[in-house]
């Protein structure tokens, strides 16, 4: 998936962006600006040398596997920037910054679902993410926004908001790929307690056991209370239908978390 993700990247990049000299934002869009100004065929060669203290940096700060995988979608990258032609698939600017930006865009998300990242202001955004229940687009959106700017005072506006275009369309797409940061309430109702938090328990997140009383029948019943991630949900629905098929589940988005809560890469 990572390798998978680094063609979508380049692809982007070399057939819609850079024929038209439009920026994605981030150490890409950099990157394509250097390479713009000095020789585009250098752009992978700029592109990897920007990353590579970042990576470096990131090893430290964030964690091996994840800065592992991050380095082979970089290599991965600079690599098929270097062999996919230079092709311009449509004439319209705004054209190519709409499905470049959602070609890149699934690059991005489908790397930080494998649990690594397509490198550069990646991982500066998933440390954000990790501390603060902050989607991964906006983040990313906000610093390529910074960037895309201060590009658009250097060299041309036109060029500018036609990479803003493609930073806005690269980050819903992200947020719509990288679900982690959506957290779900989940009320499990069931009389099978002991089996169902010794299961739930297996889980990354915490159990909450909240004795209850069925209002029509008046039985007794159990219900469990677990905060969870929608990228978790496959599993932890999962284990419900095994333990308990005749469990009643609730499932609510959750708006915001005060306290104690695990959260993943």
């Amino acid at each position: 998936m990572v390798v998978l993700s680094a063609l979508l990247v380049a692809a982007g990049l070399k057939l819609f962006l850079i024929p038209h000299q439009l920026l994605s934002g981030g150490v890409a869009g950099t990157a394509s600006v250097i390479g713009y100004l000095t020789n585009p065929k250098y752009i992978s060669l700029i592109y990897f040398g920007i990353n590579l203290p970042i990576l470096l940096w990131g090893f430290v700060a964030v964690g091996k596997k994840y800065i592992c995988l991050s380095m082979l979608c970089v290599a991965s990258t600079t690599w098929f920037l270097t062999i996919i032609p230079q092709v311009q698939v449509t004439k319209d600017p705004i054209l190519a910054s709409i499905f470049g930006g959602v070609i890149i865009a699934g690059g991005i998300g489908f790397s930080l679902r494998a649990g690594g990242s397509s490198g550069g202001f990646d991982i500066l955004g998933s440390i954000i993410t990790r501390k603060r229940d902050v989607p991964m687009g906006t983040v990313l959106f906000i610093m390529d926004g910074v960037i895309i700017l201060t590009l658009g005072f250097m060299k041309s506006w036109d060029s500018a908001l036609y990479a803003m275009l493609c930073t806005f369309v690269k980050s819903k797409v992200v947020d719509i790929i990288h679900i982690r940061h959506v957290k779900l309430t989940c009320f499990i109702v069931t009389k099978r307690k002991d089996e169902m938090v010794a299961e739930l328990n297996r889980l990354p997140h915490g159990v909450t056991v909240v004795n209850a009383e069925g209002g029509y029948s008046h039985e007794g019943n159990t219900m469990l209370m677990t905060v969870t991630t929608r990228y978790e949900l496959a599993e932890l629905r999962k284990v419900v239908v095994t333990v308990d098929p005749t469990a009643f589940v609730n499932v609510l988005e959750t708006v915001e978390i005060l306290g104690r809560f695990k959260r993943l890469a």
